[in-house]
């Protein structure tokens, strides 16, 4: 049900012309409802939270991903390559702890933090909390680490956390579906908030001034079951399945079919909970799927399963600005 829900709601938002206009006006509600809630932050009805060191916020406007987790992943990179010592939290969607917050480290379960958040944890190392409310996760981050800088996996709209910095990414070929908000469109927030970013980094290529792309590469598979590795060329010679529970799974066949692999696709929705019987095929071809997915079948995978680690590559004049900026925002600490 909530599979057909999904694709119902996306093929509204970013294909059918027609459909969303009539829900329009809720729309227009929705996008009253953020201004005003954003306005009572403004003037102090309601808290925010300063902390003693800068927020970097990653975010997006729009429901679903747009490749925030690679991106956060290569951010922490960077920042550790400058000397600073980055620290991360996030809400952890989908998980199910029973009390927040919740260090996040090898040990977690995608189940305990969700998906993204045991994902970044063990793709940079960097210190990690989740809570649905950010403030606690950040400062749970302060009490254990000794992190200089933090890095908000989403949280765009959250603004009970104060930020320095705030990057929206976009998805280059879904931009913004038909343009309007929930429910009749996919946006958050009217368009125009990206006026008020420090960036802007489209996942795919640009179409404005102010905007800088990023690619998203992968061309290794990594079996779930042995860790054994091999180029992802080398699956062109057979049959296989690819499955994706993420925000676009389009974007990661198209990876697969740009290194010359046929696949049977199979989507889900964007933080889907995998059982055993979504990824068994009768038959015993490779069965790929993204690593965002994987750490939630680690338990049930067989030989036949692999993933893709996937990479974010930001165009080179992204990194000094950002930098430059970050030192400035430390300065004022």
């Amino acid at each position: 049900m909530k599979k057909n829900l999904s694709r119902w709601l996306v093929d509204i938002w970013y294909k059918d012309p027609f459909i969303g206009v009539f829900l329009m006006p809720l729309g227009f509600l929705f996008s009253d409802f953020v201004k005003f809630r954003k306005f009572l932050y403004r003037i102090g009805v309601l808290k925010k939270h300063t902390l003693p060191v800068p927020v970097i916020v990653i975010g997006n406007i729009t429901v679903g991903g747009t490749g925030k987790t690679p991106l956060i992943i290569w951010l922490a990179e960077l920042l550790e390559s400058e000397g600073f010592k980055p620290g991360i939290i996030s809400r952890g969607y989908g998980g199910q702890a029973e009390v927040w917050p919740q260090w996040v480290d090898a040990g977690s379960t995608a189940e305990q933090v969700g998906d993204e958040a045991l994902l970044i944890a063990k793709q940079t190392g960097c210190p990690m909390a989740v809570s649905p409310i950010r403030a606690d996760a950040a400062r749970l981050l302060l009490e254990k680490s000794d992190c200089n800088v933090i890095l908000s996996d989403d949280g765009l709209q959250h603004y009970a956390l104060n930020r320095d910095i705030e990057i929206a990414v976009i998805d280059g070929e879904r931009r913004f579906g038909n343009g309007y908000c929930l429910p009749a469109g996919p946006l958050r927030e009217p368009i125009e908030r990206l006026q008020s970013v420090d960036f802007i980094v489209v996942n795919g290529e640009k179409t404005e001034d102010n905007e800088f792309s990023m690619e998203i590469t992968g061309d290794t598979a990594v079996n779930l079951v042995t860790g054994q590795q091999k180029p992802l060329r080398e699956f062109n010679a057979t049959g296989c399945h690819a499955l994706a529970g993420i925000g676009n799974p389009d974007r990661f066949f198209k990876l697969l079919e740009s290194a010359g692999l046929s696949c049977k696709t199979h989507s889900f929705p964007d933080h889907y909970k995998f059982q055993i019987d979504d990824i068994s095929f009768p038959n015993s071809e490779p069965v790929l799927m993204t690593e965002k997915d994987a750490v939630k079948c680690m338990g049930f995978a067989g030989e036949q399963h692999w993933y893709i680690p996937v990479k974010a590559v930001p165009e080179e004049g992204f990194s000094e600005p950002l930098l430059v900026l970050l030192q400035e925002k430390s300065k004022t600490r």
